[in-house]
């Protein structure tokens, strides 16, 4: 019997060859003024609790569900019973200049079979706030998960954090809606922002990451001469032109 054209279900587009990647492994990324190390609560948590201190106000901590802490031995057992496991898998920044953690990221809901994963858990102390390294931080992170085959870069955010919705459009994830009433967090309501870059985005993304990473671009203040936002915008704008062809 005939299909009639207008009841065939729309489908979406083939994704020949796709293999579910690999989950990251507990293993160092190594980069030029930083290297992220697998969270070690014997290693980093003196480190991270004094890099916390200077946060006077626990600003850092606002739309975490955890943290401050109150002692280095605190923030020990925190990273002792939630920051071993494989997902989410915590990392400590540390600084290649001083050899101390000044903060965390990991990878979380990482779901190969979606070939999805994403980034959060962010704690940055004021070290590391605003300087290349942070961004080199997340750089390691973004590349790493595309190096595995995974096809979708996620970053989640407080639909109030202003400040994390502009870091995430700054390295190149597109805003894609707020999931209201998302989760309760420290007794208040979070709805989610979420943002995402994709598999095809990812080549010309890394060639502006690499163009405001190189020594040259920072003058011997360490003060940029292009800004990251400029150089992901055009990228993005050269890719969506690409796919427009």
């Amino acid at each position: 019997m005939p299909t009639d054209p207008q009841c065939t279900a729309a489908l979406g587009q083939p994704v020949p060859g796709f293999i579910a990647p690999h989950p990251p492994a507990r293993t160092a990324l190594i980069g030029a003024t930083c290297t992220l190390e697998p969270a070690d609560p014997q290693r980093h948590a003196a480190d991270l609790y004094a890099a916390q201190t200077l946060d006077a106000r626990g600003d850092g901590w606002n739309y975490l569900p955890y943290g401050p802490f109150a002692s280095a031995l605190d923030y020990q057992a925190w990273l002792q019973a939630t920051c071993l496991g494989p997902d989410p898998l915590f990392f400590a920044i540390v600084d290649s200049g001083t050899g101390r953690a000044t903060g965390l990221a990991s990878y979380l809901r990482i779901t190969p079979a979606a070939g999805s994963i994403e980034i959060g858990h962010l704690y940055f102390s004021p070290l590391l706030q605003r300087r290349r390294t942070a961004t080199e931080a997340l750089y390691l992170l973004m590349d790493q998960a595309f190096a595995l085959g995974y096809r979708r870069l996620e970053w989640k955010c407080d639909a109030l954090n202003a400040a994390s919705r502009e870091a995430a459009r700054r390295l190149g994830f597109s805003f894609e809606g707020v999931f209201r009433q998302a989760a309760v967090v420290k007794g208040r309501n979070r709805d989610t922002a979420w943002f995402s870059i994709i598999d095809g985005e990812w080549p010309a993304l890394r060639a502006a990451f690499t163009r405001w990473l190189a020594a040259e671009n920072f003058d011997e203040k360490g003060r940029q001469r292009e800004r990251l936002s400029a150089l992901t915008a055009a990228a993005l704008r050269g890719t969506a032109d690409d796919q427009a062809e």
